[in-house]
């Protein structure tokens, strides 16, 4: 751990000087208490650092939450093993998981199934006040539960260190909580400019604890929320019976892990009641289990929280991008891609060349500078990689 100011603490050994600057920036704004919590895999990102924990009293900033809402992970421990799918073809699985789970931006559910509906009736009855206001802004929400989306976004199969079989998967509130986020950023916006607010960054515009505005932000960033752990059961559900079918045996779950990096929540830290937004960052608690991927190619951790006090009991989210993706495809190869993926069941395509292990984190670095924040339990290692274009 290292304190950079008052209000900054940093976990990453790994810092560009514009990521630092754009912390210190955030750290400025009257509100945070006690301090910004800087990940070890913290990069730049939009008004706040990707990759940091923010406490806020009386005010939110919706961009330190960032537009994915409720971005998360979601692993299932199943009761196979390596033995179960060696010596198989695992390109079927891959593709059966593709044409059940619509990938890519903007796809959709033609139908909905028998495990959304349920999901859906629940979403329906959450924050019934905002429901005319969200079904005007995203009419077409009910469709877009159970889709991947792209990016960084993936489905796997993965083995342990004991060669157990998880099924491991990175999604979140898809295009409603992308089109609520950027409508309550426009607000804060407006707002900060009607009440003359001077800001060091337009992004760090907030919402005033106390008004309308900042109640209705809350009720419709905790409506995105559940939509994005909704989302991830749902493909789970769907993936496991792939699964299943492939290997002609239900699979049984041993676990199943399901957790938030970009939300906010209400905890108490340092004596305070605050608003705590975690932009690309897990909690941790001690004790709480928790999900921390890598990129295409490299290992993914099953981690349990340590409580450490001073990064407000949170953790890395993943290994964080040291390449933007125009310098990513500038940079590397598909021939460099298919080397990093050798091994692995996937989607041969140039489309996915952003998301080259190289242009990410050395995702044991992150681990290891998070060896006071979590403790690691599994190490997976995909054989089946799913993303969309």
């Amino acid at each position: 751990m290292e304190r950079l100011t008052d209000k900054l603490v940093n976990w990453a050994s790994i810092l560009e000087e514009k990521t630092r600057r754009q912390a210190e920036t955030a750290a400025t704004m009257p509100f945070i208490h006690p301090h910004i919590a800087l990940m070890p895999d913290a990069h730049l990102g939009k008004g706040a650092t990707v990759g940091s924990v923010i406490p806020t009293d009386g005010a939110i900033i919706p961009a330190a939450v960032g537009v994915d809402i409720g971005c998360g992970m979601i692993a299932v421990r199943t009761q196979f093993s390596a033995a179960d799918l060696a010596g198989r073809d695992l390109a079927p699985l891959r593709e059966s998981i593709e044409r059940s789970v619509p990938l890519s931006a903007g796809a959709a559910n033609r139908t909905i199934s028998a495990t959304a509906a349920p999901r859906i009736a629940e979403l329906e009855a959450l924050e019934p006040g905002r429901a005319p206001f969200r079904e005007g802004l995203v009419p077409r929400w009910r469709t877009a539960l159970g889709t991947l989306g792209s990016g960084n976004h993936f489905i796997e199969v993965s083995l342990d260190e004991s060669d157990g079989v998880w099924l491991f998967l990175h999604s979140g509130s898809r295009g409603p909580g992308n089109r609520l986020a950027q409508h309550h950023i426009a607000v804060a916006q407006r707002l900060c400019a009607q009440w003359h607010v001077q800001l060091p960054d337009r992004d760090l515009a907030y919402l005033a604890e106390g008004t309308t505005e900042f109640d209705e932000y809350i009720a419709d960033l905790q409506w995105a929320q559940h939509f994005a752990l909704l989302n991830r059961e749902e493909m789970m559900d769907r993936v496991a019976a792939r699964l299943s079918d492939f290997l002609g045996e239900p699979v049984a779950e041993r676990e199943r892990i399901n957790c938030h990096h970009n939300y906010t929540t209400r905890e108490r830290h340092f004596g305070r009641e605050v608003w705590l937004s975690r932009k690309g960052a897990i909690a941790a608690d001690r004790g709480r289990p928790g999900l921390v991927p890598g990129s295409m190619g490299t290992a993914s951790y099953v981690v349990v929280g340590k409580g450490d006090r001073m990064s407000l009991n949170s953790s890395p989210h993943g290994a964080g991008r040291e390449y933007s993706r125009s310098a990513a495809r500038r940079t590397f190869t598909r021939e460099q891609l298919r080397e990093a993926m050798k091994g692995i069941e996937y989607r041969d395509t140039d489309a996915f060349l952003d998301e080259i292990p190289a242009a990410y984190k050395d995702i044991d670095r992150v681990m290891a500078d998070a060896a006071d924040l979590v403790e690691i339990r599994h190490t997976l290692r995909q054989v089946v990689n799913v993303k969309g274009d």
